[in-house]
């Protein structure tokens, strides 16, 4: 975030279109839980991206710090105050679609959502933390691709969240043609590249270092339930 939308470059709205592209499902899951239906929520999500690609609202952000997620649904919120005062057909975008994004996916993956009384802010809050999580397996499955270690890393992938049962961990050793201590090895180097990988795309949506922790902390909290 750091550099996205700074300096209006070609490269600086690339990253800021990239940021917005991995995390518009929160937003859209945000409004629908607001109350909002599939279609209005679907120019609702795209008219707010239009506005904020177009008019760099990000720029905005102060220097002294400031995260990218509680930014980008303040706006979100600001927006939908405005666009509710107005009339429907005012309130689309305009037609612009800046971001090919995909809402029919979308709608039916919220359709899958489990009912509960969860809030707005707090949904989104969880489902930006899976947005994110989501990112970072992907980052991590592509650079082992990249390395030619496809097979090993479907064999693994399980572990990676903690689960650490010796007898599941022998049977993936089995499969693989490794010892199981070659296994546990390779896990080990699985778990700490996913952390660095998190950390460095935690740190790409807040402005200041020293707020990477704590974001993880909130993200985290969120996950297991809490307000987050």
């Amino acid at each position: 975030m750091r550099g996205a939308g700074r300096d209006g470059s070609p490269e600086a709205r690339a990253a800021l279109e990239e940021l917005c592209r991995a995390y518009w499902y929160p937003l859209y899951a945000f409004v629908r839980r607001s109350g909002e239906r599939p279609d209005d929520a679907r120019d609702l999500v795209q008219g707010f991206f239009a506005r904020f690609l177009a008019k760099n609202y990000l720029a905005e952000l102060r220097e002294e710090g400031g995260r990218f997620r509680a930014y980008l649904l303040g706006a979100l919120r600001h927006y939908l105050a405005n666009e509710r005062e107005r009339e429907r057909a005012e309130k689309r975008g305009g037609g612009a679609e800046l971001l090919s994004l995909d809402f029919h996916e979308a709608e039916e993956r919220y359709a899958r959502e489990p009912a509960d009384t969860t809030t707005p802010e707090t949904l989104f809050t969880r489902k930006w933390a899976l947005a994110l999580l989501g990112s970072v397996l992907a980052r991590l499955q592509e650079e082992q691709e990249e390395k030619g270690r496809e097979a090993v890393f479907e064999a693994l992938k399980p572990f990676l969240a903690g689960v650490d049962a010796s007898e599941r961990l022998a049977d993936a050793a089995r499969r693989l043609g490794m010892s199981e201590n070659a296994a546990r090895v390779a896990v080990h180097r699985l778990r700490a590249r996913y952390r660095e990988l998190l950390i460095a795309q935690v740190a790409e949506t807040v402005d200041r270092p020293q707020d990477v922790e704590d974001e993880l902390v909130q993200l985290f909290a969120a996950l297991a339930g809490g307000t987050g």
